[in-house]
């Protein structure tokens, strides 16, 4: 028998986290932190809905926080097993998960000293010592298109996703001495044509397919179009005398914005006397392991690679210690500041908000998703005033959204990816319920396709 279940980014964008059951041997496909509000937020300490001491083998499709943030909680539960997957998903994530027990310890600190009623403040969800537990259950790394034995009966192959550096979808095939069965995990999916990365792969046969659908409801607005209302917005604010503050993933979005920041100046588009400021430990490490990692290019970036660093410019200041990204506050006007994270609600963006947010001659420029109860998802949605740090903000900076940057596909990508092979299901995951799941369902289903949408923890029988 074979048994499929989705406990993360079931009906809801953030969590991924799927499991599969053959010869009752159990796969992990993904364990993510859940993103959102404090709500939404709340889930990640709740039990998996499964076992962690019963999972065999973790397969993990890449290094974004929503899809490997709660491994080291997973190996904190119990589970012993390996972890599978590409070498560059390897070491980006082992930052990420780093990147992410700091930030918990730091708030649960912060969270101590503004305690004044002496009351139960949470621990973290994990430690910095059990994101270094968890590296120790990764290995051997997997190649792109190459079959891996997972476990008796289970098969997987890691296909080129081109959503992050190292990101995979993963084809299963299983076998539980009665049937055998195809079924294909899209993990996040990258938009065609961006400049750093190949084009993702176009999902195989396969009998169930298992995919993403974020922006399912909409196309993308074009890159060369979204690249020059970012230069705009530079152009505008710097000759105001403001700072532009881009909160920005430091996977992908980062090392995708420096480039086009590099072409901009080195064409003209941005004034030269800007500076550029990336304020991000971990948008810096992963920043290093790109470069570690071209198995991973486009062929033309590994030739624009040949003509010399496209990541590197003049004004360019990377800021890893704390006491130089305070500095940045006193820089009054002309300087782009890139800080995490993306959707606000951790990392060092936050103080560049408090400091920005509330003059009129700044910018702040949204570039990614942003789920619904974060910080960057109120900005964008209008609120006159946001908290920062227990502190009420006045919004004045004008606010830019540019969507054309999403290093997710949108809803003609997703098409594409899927083809028109027949499917016996088709599940969709990773998206707003009432927005890009349902949206694509009606598409899918109008297309001859049966859908559905797994709900959380459900148990589904694989025929």
């Amino acid at each position: 028998m074979i048994i499929y279940s989705c406990h993360g980014a079931a009906k809801q964008v953030t969590g991924s986290c799927h499991l599969v059951t053959c010869n009752d041997r159990r796969v992990l496909i993904d364990c993510g932190m859940f993103q959102g509000s404090e709500e939404v937020e709340r889930a990640n300490a709740e039990p998996f809905g499964f076992d962690p001491a019963s999972i065999d083998v973790l397969l993990l499709t890449h290094a974004h926080l929503d899809h490997c943030g709660r491994i080291p909680l997973l190996v904190r539960r119990g589970f012993r097993g390996r972890i599978l997957t590409t070498a560059a998903t390897r070491e980006l994530a082992r930052v990420v998960m780093l990147d992410a027990a700091g930030l918990q310890e730091e708030d649960a600190r912060r969270a101590q000293r503004n305690n004044r009623r002496d009351e139960a403040v949470a621990p973290p969800l994990y430690t910095l010592d059990d994101a270094l537990h968890a590296q120790d259950f990764f290995g051997p790394d997997a190649g792109y298109d190459v079959a891996v034995p997972v476990v008796e009966g289970i098969s997987a192959r890691f296909l080129d996703a081109g959503h992050i550096l190292g990101s995979a979808s993963i084809l299963l095939e299983l076998d539980d001495g009665k049937q055998q069965r195809r079924m294909l995990f899209s993990g996040d999916l990258g938009n065609p044509g961006r400049p750093l990365l190949r084009d993702p792969t176009g999902a195989p046969p396969a009998d169930y397919v298992v995919m993403e659908c974020t922006y399912g409801d909409r196309p993308h607005r074009s890159v060369p179009d979204s690249v020059d209302e970012m230069y705009r917005a530079i152009r505008d604010t710097v000759n105001r005398r403001g700072n532009v503050v881009i909160p920005t993933f430091a996977l992908e979005r980062t090392q995708e914005l420096l480039y086009y920041l590099h072409r901009g100046l080195r064409e003209g588009a941005i004034p030269a006397h800007v500076r550029v400021f990336l304020d991000s430990p971990m948008a810096i490490s992963a920043t290093e392991i790109f470069r570690r990692h071209p198995e991973c290019f486009d062929q033309r970036f590994l030739d624009e690679l040949e003509h010399g660093d496209p990541f590197a410019m003049p004004g360019l200041h990377f800021t890893r210690e704390t006491a130089e990204s305070m500095a940045i506050n006193n820089v009054d006007g002309g300087a782009i500041i890139l800080a995490g994270s993306g959707m606000c609600n951790g990392g060092r963006v936050r103080h560049h908000l408090k400091h920005n947010l509330w003059r009129e001659r700044c910018s702040v420029v949204f570039v990614g998703y942003a789920a619904e109860g974060t910080l960057a998802r109120r900005i964008i949605d209008g609120a006159p005033s946001v908290r920062v740090f227990n502190e009420e903000i006045p919004v004045r900076a004008q606010v830019w959204t540019i969507n054309g940057f999403s290093a997710h596909a949108d809803r003609p990508s997703l098409l594409a990816w899927l083809g028109d092979a027949p499917r016996r299901t088709v599940f969709l995951v990773h998206g707003e319920y009432g927005r890009g799941m349902q949206v694509m369902r009606e598409v899918l289903e109008a297309r001859g396709f049966s859908c559905q949408l797994p709900g959380m923890h459900e148990p589904i029988k694989i025929d």
